[in-house]
């Protein structure tokens, strides 16, 4: 009985921490991000991708969104224009604390897919896939978890 007991003890604090590990796309669609771009959860950091036409923003964060610095790190993105598109390679270099930035010739459809993988100092390597791009407005700040919505569409569940 008291192995039960233990068990039951042991499992209540992993299931009230559940949803901290619910990182689907679709939960972080449906939230506000920091910076209006799409979220997405690789590993142990949360990236954020701003994706206007030639030119690509990526804020790195941990998953409390606490910013994670990236001198020293390097990244990539490649852009895949629709299912039969052409795919262009981005590097993208450290700017400022927690971002990778990038350019090149490409413009921005509801068909466009961008995967990202992002290297830091002494960490592995991780990526992520955003798909479909969230359009987003340009110029607004958005605050995680204020409860508005601030003018982004979300993705329907």
């Amino acid at each position: 009985m008291s192995k039960l007991i233990v068990a039951v003890v042991l499992s209540v604090p992993l299931m009230m921490c559940q949803p901290v590990w619910a990182h689907t796309d679709e939960s972080l669609d449906a939230m506000s991000s920091p910076h209006g771009g799409q979220v997405r959860a690789a590993g142990p950091y949360h990236l954020e991708l701003i994706a206007k036409d030639g030119a690509l923003v990526l804020h790195v964060t941990d998953h409390a969104w606490q910013e994670i610095h990236t001198d020293g790190g390097e990244g990539k993105a490649t852009i895949q224009q629709g299912k039969s598109g052409s795919k262009i390679t981005v590097k993208l270099e450290p700017s400022q604390q927690n971002k990778l930035m990038g350019n090149a010739e490409f413009h921005v459809t509801p068909e466009t897919v961008i995967v990202v993988f992002v290297k830091l100092p002494e960490q592995d390597a991780y990526g992520a896939r955003f798909t479909p791009l969230k359009p987003k407005s340009v110029g607004k700040t958005n605050k995680v978890g204020d409860g508005h919505d601030h003018g982004h569409q979300h993705k329907p569940h």
